[in-house]
């Protein structure tokens, strides 16, 4: 297995391809699964929180689409950052990515084993892990081709759900009464769980330096890799509330399950649960191969072990880096419960498009040019700051210690 030290990837993915991956990352299990964690943080306010959700995501989208068509280079935020800000807010980027995605990674996982076999969980987790890694392993055309196919399966099952909903005799559109029960504070806390969901456009733009006509193919395929996820989660979130109620649905444990049980159509519980581990395997897949792509930008500038920076000759893929991130998600499937990891997952990406919002304003010093980023930067540091306590303190504590390992680097290379 020959490789190669060379810097560069193969440029194969065009728009098609980059707003799969963005799908498969977004229209995953978070669809499945955070609706109803939102719903009893925000109550009546669940679509107000889907919309501040979308909304800080749109601008994130938006910083992400220029600066990745002006950086079209593996790494993401990493890349931008280190360019526009310096070499520690870049390094703050990669390492919220690695280190919130990683753990993000065995929770997909653990998802997958939950939903084919509850009793068997960390095994199939481990196993799912070692399939997707292999698959990676052979060329990101070939992760785009398995990809397509998960996101066909999980659309046409969201759509199964949708329409059994609102046909059913026991939809009421008065359970979609937009409120604020929850509080401002609750639905700012239901936005930023909801914005876990959202966060799989990122994977576009890590993978820069494998699109081909970057300037123009990136900041094409995020808005509509965006736009189509937030089409398919108004309609599930609408179709499910007008089942369940605002109520229902945050008691309820297996929502679209519930939902769908709900409407009287019983028969489909199983084909909800197929879809959702399938979707499930759809996000982790995306995961491992963005931050693969982070950890190998990481290691060209030394921050992690140089090794990660090769490049397989045949394959054109980061095969070590891939391999590491691999193992280790498979060691932390294998042995933690990390579906908890949700929202310090949110707050390691908030802190991470924060990075890029921050990057974003310095594209231009137009007042027009600096809307979006400036309202995509305040809105990650509010959403961040709105999650569960838990969450945020051990974010910020995962964080300090990235920012600890920074210090002790750069003093050691100063002596």
């Amino acid at each position: 297995m020959a490789s190669s030290s060379a810097s560069e990837l193969r440029r194969t993915l065009g728009v098609g391809d980059a707003v799969v991956i963005g799908l498969g990352s977004m229209v995953g299990a978070g669809i499945f699964a955070a609706l109803g964690p939102a719903a009893r943080a925000a109550g009546s306010g669940l679509l107000l929180g889907l919309a501040v959700a979308a909304a800080v995501a749109y601008c994130n989208a938006m910083a992400s689409a220029r600066l990745a068509a002006l950086y079209p280079a593996s790494g993401g935020t990493y890349v931008y950052g280190r360019e526009r800000l310096g070499p520690f807010w870049g390094y703050l980027a990669g390492w919220s990515f690695v280190v919130g995605k990683t753990a993000s990674c065995a929770a997909m996982a653990l998802t997958v084993g939950a939903y084919v076999w509850p009793g068997q969980a960390h095994a199939v987790a481990v196993a799912a892990v070692v399939a997707l890694t292999a698959v990676n392993y052979g060329g990101v055309q070939k992760s785009a081709w398995v990809t397509r196919v998960i996101v066909a399966v999980v659309l046409a099952v969201l759509a199964s759900v949708v329409v059994v909903c609102l046909g059913a005799g026991t939809s009421a559109a008065g359970r979609l009464g937009v409120g604020t029960s929850g509080g401002v504070g609750g639905v700012l806390q239901a936005a930023g769980l909801l914005f876990f969901a959202f966060a799989g456009y990122a994977r576009i733009a890590t993978l820069g330096e494998e699109v081909r006509d970057p300037a123009r193919t990136i900041p094409r395929a995020i808005p509509l890799a965006l736009g189509i996820a937030l089409a398919v989660y108004v309609c599930v979130a609408v179709a499910v509330l007008s089942v369940l109620g605002a109520g229902g649905l945050a008691r309820a444990g297996a929502p679209l399950a519930d939902a769908v049980r709900a409407a009287g159509v019983p028969g489909l519980v199983p084909v909800v649960r197929v879809g959702a581990a399938v979707a499930a395997l759809g996000s982790l897949l995306a995961l491992i191969l963005g931050v693969s792509r982070t950890t190998l930008a990481m290691a060209r500038d030394r921050y992690l072990p140089g090794a990660l920076s090769v490049v397989h000759q045949r394959y054109q893929v980061p095969h070590r880096a891939e391999l590491a991130v691999g193992a280790v998600v498979a060691a932390l499937a294998a042995t933690v419960d990390v579906r908890g990891a949700i929202g310090f997952s949110s707050f390691g990406v908030l802190a991470y498009y924060a990075v890029a919002n921050a990057s974003a304003w310095t594209l231009s010093s137009a007042p027009t040019a600096r809307l979006l980023p400036a309202v995509g930067l305040l809105g990650c540091v509010l959403l961040a700051f709105s999650l569960p306590a838990v969450s945020v303190v051990v974010g910020a504590g995962v964080l300090a210690v990235g920012v600890g390992a920074y210090g002790v680097r750069r003093w050691v290379a100063a002596r």
